[in-house]
């Protein structure tokens, strides 16, 4: 690197990059203390029902094996705030793949030896996993997630669509999805004196810590939490998850450090999922494709554990001019894993269903897609009246299309063809909120010129360190390579967790202010720095707790090109193009990664995953990597992503916006936007399997 100080924003290489492909970064499951043993979980192999029996002989029996916890002895925990932490404390089985034992054994090997010798009895009770648009167990809940409203009504739907120009009524459904991070979810765990050690696979150690001190009820100083690295998260580690309960319930009662890491079947029961859902779409327009009525009412599911509502409908309050609108959220409790978030909760749902709806608009009205989009501009957030802190959809519709050449697109469906290949393009918008929390950091400057970061970020492969030491470095006008972190650690400055993609935004607020302060400090100081240096610390909880008077919100635009085959129903996606407001961009290299991941991310949504729930077994029918197909890189074509230059002075410091979930947002519209376009058929569910779109073709 230069010794000059570098402008935030440049594409400073990843400081973990070398670790990692070196094996130097150590995850959960890579910590072996002294005289660790492995656990092995036995989940439950019924739908619903209680256990009758669990039959340990056999397992105990196995050389190697210590002990198998059970509802009946393992340690009592206290009630927890999240339900699906509460293992192995009574007989109930909610749903398919609950534990219901734990082997702790001398070895990983030893350990799954003896949960297979496991004997488990039931006795069964009727269950239901199907969710329908008409299911009797159907509510309206008071709130969706992020303490949304469930229902919100403007103005009078009913009478504007039904005198609409055009209207447009549809219903999009979405499988289950699942999150897979290559890490699975780990924890290795130990007492020492009453102390409570673990290394969790976590996308926040504050709240695995605080779970933990509250289920083995002790002080929050006596539990330590570790994520130092974590290989992907995706929303299913943004909570507790039971992994670390089991380690530490295991280690007090063999008084030895325990490891688990879950295998990957087992994920999908355990660590939530994306719901499905059911989503109608009703929009009333004039002559002119401007928008008079919209209504989008979701339908999921959530568990009987406890209450998930994925808020897929809010999107539509943000998004366009909407002078009559109702957006409703209905779920039911089936006797199903809990569901969870998974990368853009809401958002992703939400807006392949508007996006689709706005496409079919636009075809109905023979206005190109784009064009419709832009008369559409809202002047002020429509659900709140607030105006936008920044807004830059429009500008990222007109670059977009520039660079995609979408001025020279047929509109007409089912006309381009190359042999057996049926080629379509397709364009969707995107949008995600601007969340931020407060955070606390601390930066030292020590006598040798080199400066310390210490804040309690956690790193799940976004480039949070690169990007924090960028950010320091900046608010001190050093050179990057005079700054060194450490994160991830529950004894360092209390950060939020990394989700919602509010991390850099929040963390790099605290560490922008510390920095600063010590900049001042530096300033007054006179003569040589103590051995010890100086610090200087800032908490921003107050300052990031403001309600702000703007609608703050990250915008982007997505085009795709696709090929469908004739033959086999084949949808292959030959060019992806996303470009994005997002404010600031604090290092071009790490989010263009970000971006490109989720774009990625969005062609698995549309293409290739999905996980429905067999009603007969209740269980998911996809589990792991070989029946849940993820993009590989032959499905990937060289993608391209951009963003405008976009000043907003009402965020935080450093003028960013989150960028880890837009991403994802309006892929999965776009393609199937463009799916439409070649082979002239709508189709409303995902994934885009050659199944559903073989009877459609010529």
């Amino acid at each position: 690197m230069s010794n000059a100080p570098q402008p935030l924003g440049a594409p400073d290489v990843r400081r973990d990059a070398r670790d990692k492909v070196t094996g130097t970064a150590r995850y959960a499951a890579e910590h072996t203390p002294p005289g660790c043993l492995y656990a092995h979980p036995v989940p439950a192999g019924v739908a619903r029902g209680r256990l009758t029996a669990v039959r340990t002989a056999d397992a105990l029996a196995l050389p190697g094996v210590h002990t198998v916890l059970t509802p009946d002895n393992a340690p009592r925990l206290g009630e927890p705030d999240d339900p699906i932490l509460a293992v192995l404390q009574n007989d109930r089985v909610p749903h398919r793949g609950w534990f219901v034992a734990l082997v702790v054994a001398d070895t990983p090997e030893a350990a799954r030896a003896g949960a297979a010798a496991v004997h488990v009895e039931y006795e069964t009770e009727p269950h239901d996993v199907r969710l329908t648009d008409d299911h009797p167990g159907l509510y309206t809940p008071e709130e969706a997630n992020g303490g949304h409203p469930g229902e919100r009504v403007r103005g009078d739907f009913d009478r504007a669509y039904a005198a609409a120009h055009v209207q447009i009524d549809a219903t999009y459904r979405m499988e289950s999805l699942h999150n897979h991070p290559m890490e699975p979810h780990a924890a290795t765990a130990w007492w020492t004196d009453g102390h409570l050690t673990v290394h969790d696979s976590s996308q926040g150690t504050v709240a695995v810590r605080d779970a933990l001190a509250d289920l083995f009820a002790v002080e929050a100083d006596r539990v330590t939490v570790i994520s130092e690295h974590v290989g992907g998260g995706f929303g299913s580690k943004g909570t507790p998850r039971p992994q670390a309960v089991l380690a530490a319930m295991a280690a007090l009662h063999t008084g030895r450090p325990v490891k688990l890491a879950l295998p990957r079947r087992q994920l999908a029961a355990v660590v939530g999922h994306r719901a499905p859902t059911v989503q109608r779409v009703r929009l009333g327009a004039d002559e002119d494709g401007v928008l008079t009525a919209l209504a989008h009412e979701v339908v999921t599911h959530t568990s009987t554990v406890k209450e998930f509502v994925e808020q897929a409908a809010v999107p539509a309050r943000t998004m366009y001019t909407s002078p009559n609108s109702t957006t409703t959220h209905r779920v039911t409790a089936l006797d199903v894993p809990s569901p969870s978030w998974m990368r853009a909760p809401g958002e992703a749902s939400g807006m392949y269903a508007l996006e689709s709806a706005m496409d079919e608009l636009a075809c109905a009205l023979g206005i190109d897609p784009v064009e419709l989009r832009v008369r559409n501009e809202p002047a002020t957030e429509p659900d709140s009246g607030r105006p936008f802190s920044s807004r830059n959809l429009v500008a990222c519709l007109r670059e977009g299309a520039e660079r995609f050449g979408w001025a020279a697109r047929d509109p007409r469906p089912a006309v381009r063809r190359e042999g057996r290949w049926l080629l379509g393009t397709g364009v969707a918008a995107a949008t995600y909120p601007v969340l931020v929390s407060g955070s606390s950091a601390a930066v030292r400057a020590d006598p040798d010129g080199t400066f310390h970061v210490a804040v309690n970020a956690t790193d799940i492969g976004t480039g949070a360190r690169t990007v924090l030491a960028q950010i320091a470095a900046a608010a001190l006008a050093v050179p990057a390579d005079r700054v060194s972190l450490d994160l991830g650690h529950t004894d360092l400055p209390t950060a939020p967790l990394a989700g919602g993609s509010s991390g850099t935004a929040s963390w790099g607020w605290a560490v922008h202010e510390a920095a600063t302060a010590l900049v001042a400090r530096l300033a007054a100081h006179t003569g040589p720095l103590p051995a010890d240096g100086l610090t200087a610390t800032a908490d921003t909880t107050e300052a990031a707790g403001e309600e702000s008077p703007y609608a703050r919100h990250a915008f982007g635009a997505h085009f795709a090109e696709t090929a469908v085959d004739a033959t086999t129903g084949e949808v292959r996606v030959r060019r992806l193009l996303g470009v994005y407001a997002a404010g600031r961009i604090l290092n071009a290299r790490t989010a263009r990664s970000q971006f490109v991941g989720g774009m990625v991310m969005g062609i698995g949504m549309a293409l290739t995953e999905g996980s429905p729930l067999d009603p007969v077994f209740g269980d998911f029918t996809a589990r792991d990597l070989a029946s849940y197909h993820v993009p590989a890189h032959a499905d990937v074509p060289a993608i391209e992503a951009h963003w405008i230059d976009e000043e907003d002075p009402h965020l935080n410091p450093m003028g960013s916006k989150g960028i880890g979930e837009i991403g994802i947002v309006g892929t999965a519209a776009a393609l199937g936007n463009a799916v439409r376009h070649a082979t002239g058929a709508r189709l409303r569910e995902l994934p885009l399997t050659p199944d559903k779109i073989l009877p459609y073709l010529p």
